[in-house]
């Protein structure tokens, strides 16, 4: 980090001079890159930028326009600033066209009011300068070796932000591109003043590029991502009044490290996913014994020997097939999402990819271990896994589908077959949080498996016929009549009639049906066409 013009101006050997600022003093912050003593007006050619110039002005111009000419060839390049020393050129002050043309140009110019020797100046600035780039090094060698370590040991997520914060002592914050929290260290500050409207704040601080500072908030932002998919944002929230000047650092490398822990754990899951998705088509198309299955699933830390059994099925509502490449991308994804949700909510589990639109589980459950409580927490752990890993997904619409508990492999793909049934008819129904079983679908779920057939389609037409061409609201009569379990007076309510008015449209619905409505049987025939119309 190179010192500010203002810091070398506090060197001793510089303050002994007794340095005045008589023009631009608002760009005392200028960086200055090295120190050079000039005698001579033409200096501008040997200079590449960021000098502090030392002269006594003897060799300067002596007319308005030349010093004008001096003054903005240095600003152009531009230098740090510009230092003269009174007393051999300039005696008392300096020519008011200097000092005009610098506050012009916003060139720092500084008179010398006191004799110095400009040797000891510039060795001074040199050590300044120097002692900052070797403490930028060992800051930069730190931080390498604290990421490195991070790396090598596969530190999770929380780890690299908690330590990122430790280093900067100031909240660290990793958000998804929505700027939705998926990890913070508030560094011993107020958790809830940190994350308190953090979206709308978070959305109002811009950078250029990957990494940079916002100039309104201060804030230090780096993105996250590699090969082309970015996933997150670092944030370091640090206020404009107190920057330091290794933070943009510290994000970059943070930032570079949890793209890199990312790509490290996908591409270790992607070889767990193909191995457990070979041991579940084994299983769902009995192409090893179960014996060896077993074997092969507790080689890979699963084991399903003594433990009782439970299939379940997870896609997306709109069930979509992994027909293209982004799809199956899309596919595998979740399929490593899954895993990990089952991993955090301590469900031991073969989890892969079963069809190419669902991931499919074998949970082996503890004697212990109660179903529905397993389920619920890999519900849970799932919505939040995939909100975090694929952020540009409706977590919400995801269908998680269980069977039956079984006893062993021996009939593990029933239950996995089961799921994937419940998960077809469950696609079709409203949807309800948590996880979804036989017992939740219904008739409604039968029907919707074989709302393809052509037989209830005929059976369909065959009750509801006389009624599917009226314009009359007959057919909403009777799915009032049958919703209210022929309660004629709550069915009249539900529809806002009178009883009398009520009673009338149903005696006109038998005489269009010709069938008798009191008849519990045929009830329930058209029950079931009303149902199978709504599953069409």
């Amino acid at each position: 980090m190179l010192p500010t013009l203002s810091a070398v101006l506090g060197l001793p050997v510089l303050a002994a001079g007794r340095p005045r600022v008589v023009a631009g003093a608002e760009h005392l912050g200028h960086e200055v890159r090295w120190a050079h003593v000039a005698e001579v007006a033409d200096i501008s050619e040997l200079l590449r930028g960021n000098e502090l110039i030392l002269t006594t002005g003897v060799a300067l111009p002596r007319t308005d326009d030349g010093i004008v000419a001096f003054v903005q060839g240095l600003a152009a390049l531009p230098v740090a600033g510009l230092v003269v020393e009174l007393g051999r050129a300039y005696a008392g002050r300096l020519p008011t066209a200097m000092v005009r043309a610098a506050e012009r140009f916003g060139l720092p110019l500084v008179e010398l009011t006191q004799p110095v020797a400009f040797i000891e100046v510039t060795e001074a600035v040199h050590s300044l300068i120097i002692d900052g780039q070797i403490s930028s090094l060992r800051q930069a060698q730190s931080l390498h070796e604290t990421f490195t370590e991070l790396a090598v040991e596969g530190a999770d997520t929380a780890e690299v932000v908690r330590q990122a914060a430790r280093m900067a002592g100031a909240p660290v914050v990793l958000e998804t591109p929505s700027h939705l929290v998926v990890e913070h260290d508030a560094a011993g500050t107020d958790e809830a003043a940190l994350l308190a409207r953090w979206q709308q704040r978070s959305r109002a601080v811009r950078v250029e590029g990957r990494a940079g500072v916002d100039p309104a908030s201060g804030w230090v932002v780096a993105t996250v991502g590699a090969r082309g998919e970015d996933w997150g944002r670092l944030v370091l929230v640090r206020g404009m009044e107190d920057p330091r000047p290794h933070d943009l650092m510290l994000v970059e490398r943070t930032a570079t490290t949890l793209a890199l822990q990312r790509l490290i754990t996908r591409d270790r899951e992607g070889l767990e996913r193909q191995t457990h998705r070979t041991l579940l088509t084994a299983l769902m198309e009995h192409q090893h014994p179960d014996a060896e299955i077993g074997l092969r699933a507790r080689a890979l830390g699963v084991t399903l020997d003594g433990r009782r059994l439970l299939g379940a099925v997870v896609r997306w509502r709109e069930g979509r097939s992994a027909t293209t490449l982004a799809t199956q991308a899309r596919l595998r994804d979740l399929a490593d999402a899954v895993a990990q949700a089952a991993r955090d909510a301590s469900a031991p589990a073969l989890v892969g990819a079963i069809d190419d639109r669902s991931v499919g589980l074998l949970l082996a459950l503890d004697r212990r271990d109660g179903d529905g409580a397993v389920l619920d927490g890999l519900s849970r752990a799932i919505e939040r896994v995939v909100r975090y890993r694929m952020p540009g997904e409706a977590s919400d619409q995801l269908l998680l589908a269980a069977g039956t508990v079984v006893a062993g492999l021996r009939d593990a793909r029933r239950s996995v077959v089961e799921a994937q049934q419940v998960a077809d008819a469950a696609a079709h129904l409203p949807r309800v949080g948590g996880f979804v079983r036989l017992h939740d679908v219904g008739v409604r779920g039968l029907l919707s498996l074989l709302r393809d057939d052509p037989r209830v389609e005929t059976f369909t037409e065959r009750e509801l016929g006389p009624l599917l061409d009226r314009e009359d609201d007959l057919l909403e009569v009777l799915r009032a009549y049958l919703a209210c379990g022929r309660n004629k007076s709550a069915a009249a309510a539900s529809m806002h009639l009178s009883r009398p008015a009520f009673y009338d449209r149903l005696t006109r619905l038998a005489t269009v049906l010709d069938e008798d409505l009191d008849d519990v049987e045929t009830c329930l025939a058209l029950h079931v066409a009303l149902l199978a119309r709504d599953t069409r």
